[in-house]
């Protein structure tokens, strides 16, 4: 199985449970890797054909725009179910952490799901 990764990007978004959450933005630091057959974008040198991680990313960008969620889990689990639907990816591993949610976890905390099928 070939995957394709983003590792390390920040996004901005409200998100917490805590009624000064409500009305700030917060960073979130996404890694993400997608299930993708390379090889007929790699045959053809195609684009067309490879998950484009630019067009994922900004993607991401825009539901993290939006987003309005109390838990991280709720956010990641979004998020997931639109990826896979408007990019067709059949497999999603998504590590969120939430810096300094909790000031003596140094590398900040989160979730790890992972959906679909290998």
């Amino acid at each position: 199985m070939d995957r394709v990764f983003i590792e390390g990007l920040e996004v901005d978004t409200v998100i917490g449970a805590y009624d000064w959450e409500r009305g700030i933005r917060q960073c979130l630091r996404l890694d993400l890797s997608f299930a993708w057959d390379n090889r007929p974008a790699a045959a053809g040198d195609d684009l067309t054909l490879a998950l484009d991680y630019a067009s994922v990313s900004t993607r991401i960008q825009a539901f993290a725009e939006q987003a309005q969620f109390q838990l991280v889990e709720t956010f990641a689990e979004r998020l997931v179910e639109v990826l896979m639907a408007e990019f067709k990816i059949t497999w999603v591993r998504l590590k969120l952490t939430k810096p300094g949610a909790v000031p003596a976890a140094k590398g900040g905390v989160g979730v790890e799901i992972e959906r679909g099928c290998r």
